[in-house]
């Protein structure tokens, strides 16, 4: 007997067909004494549809004005899903329930749009399951401490689905996906790209963290946080797909990357002209974080020695420029800057691995990679195990490519 959690994201049930299909490949696989619990997102573009509903009142939703809203209507695409699959199971012959997120105990704190999880009290669940049910769980979605609905970011579910099993004690946390595992960059940009057999919680989190869709990096924390292997493979064939562990057990670990990143939903912000005194930098980023707005690569510069004159220039998710506008704008008054510069058509590539550390050269191969693709960096931003930088959106796909070719060339 194992209890197995699993997770189908949009695409996987983005019609009524594909979701008795899901149920149907989820009996198959079961043995008679396991005990299932099935995580889904919204029905493929459902998400998206709901947005566009909310930009027919006002054509920027995500302002915070009326971010409670925003998920108070977005929690309704994943309770469509996990009513059609309960339905399905049943037909199919199986006993199922489905249940919100708040209904299977998932505490969120108040920031809405981009919750995070403060603890899971799963015992309905638990309840559930040993009444004989498959339990349906909406992904993407919480409550607060005042009931009200939270989500959890792009890529939530997959949060919720290795949160819930951690905090079931799992047997396993599969995420079931349209692709079938990691691969070493996006298969739809590189078509030479290869998949992973293993990667590690650390390499993999840097990944996401960077733009790698696969997986929200939260949902890795998760994992980590649980010791609870995720197994991500696709939902359109019985492939074996990638295992995210503590360490490796198969692969060869003599590489220098892992992979090759991208991000197009960032956007530059540039504050010209401060003052470099103690306290501008504080200003700036403590406003932005005091709106819940994550800041990425940041360069300070000076531009004017004489006259101690500095420039800050960073990045962000470009569903939080407009808010950022509006806190920039206002800190920029407060600090006399010269101006302020947005752009938006910018992206970030970015290479990880474990394997760079003490292996110098790494990155002037990335440079050059990029230099001999005529591609040119804007902002470069480093850690321990990764190198990121920022490019003409124009030049994404040249440059993922130039990166992938220089590293992982057959």
């Amino acid at each position: 007997m194992a209890l197995i959690v699993k997770k189908f994201g949009g695409s996987s049930v983005a019609t009524t067909e594909k979701i008795l299909n899901v149920a149907r490949r989820i009996l198959s696989e079961k043995n008679p004494d396991d005990k299932i619990v099935v995580v889904v997102s919204a029905m493929g573009d459902a998400t998206d549809n709901l947005i566009t509903l909310a930009e027919g009142i006002d054509n920027q939703p995500y302002r915070a004005q009326y971010s409670r809203e925003m998920d108070m209507l977005l929690t309704t695409g994943e309770q469509i899903s996990i009513a059609l699959l309960a339905m399905a199971f049943q037909k199919l012959g199986h006993h199922a329930i489905s249940l919100t997120g708040a209904m299977a105990g998932m505490r969120t704190n108040s920031v809405h749009t981009k919750g995070r999880i403060l603890g899971i009290e799963p015992a309905r669940v638990i309840e559930e399951l040993n009444r004989g049910n498959i339990v349906v769980v909406a992904g993407f979605q919480g409550a607060d401490k005042f009931g009200n609905p939270v989500t959890l970011g792009r890529g939530g579910s997959d949060t919720s689905a290795v949160a819930l099993a951690g905090a079931l004690k799992a047997d396993e946390c599969e995420i079931f996906t349209d692709v079938d595992g990691v691969y070493s960059a996006d298969p739809r940009v590189v078509k030479n790209a290869r998949k992973m057999r293993e990667i590690t919680y650390r390499e993999m989190l840097e990944l996401a963290r960077l733009g790698a869709g696969v997986m929200q990096p939260r949902s890795v924390e998760m994992g980590q946080y649980f010791n609870i292997p995720i197994h991500v493979r696709s939902t359109f064939n019985d492939k074996i797909g990638t295992i995210i562990r503590e360490d490796y057990t198969l692969e060869d670990k003599d590489f220098e990357i892992r992979g090759v990143a991208h991000d197009q939903k960032v956007a530059k912000i540039a504050v010209l002209g401060v003052e470099n005194v103690p306290g501008v930098a504080h200003k700036i980023f403590a406003a932005l974080a005091y709106a819940n707005i994550d800041v990425d690569m940041i360069v300070q510069s000076i531009r004017n020695l004489e006259r101690n004159i500095t420039d800050m220039v960073f990045t962000i998710a470009l569903n939080d420029l407009p808010e950022a506008k509006k806190v920039i704008n206002r800190v920029a008054e407060e600090i006399n800057a010269a101006t302020v510069l947005i752009e938006e058509d910018v992206a970030k590539v970015s290479i990880v691995g474990a394997g760079m550390l003490g292996k110098p050269g790494i990155a002037a191969r990335m440079f050059g990679a990029l230099a001999s693709a005529d591609v040119n960096i804007d902002i470069i931003s480093t850690s321990e195990i990764s190198v990121s930088c920022l490019i003409k959106a124009s030049q994404l796909t040249e440059a993922v490519n130039a990166i992938h070719d220089e590293f992982f060339a057959d």
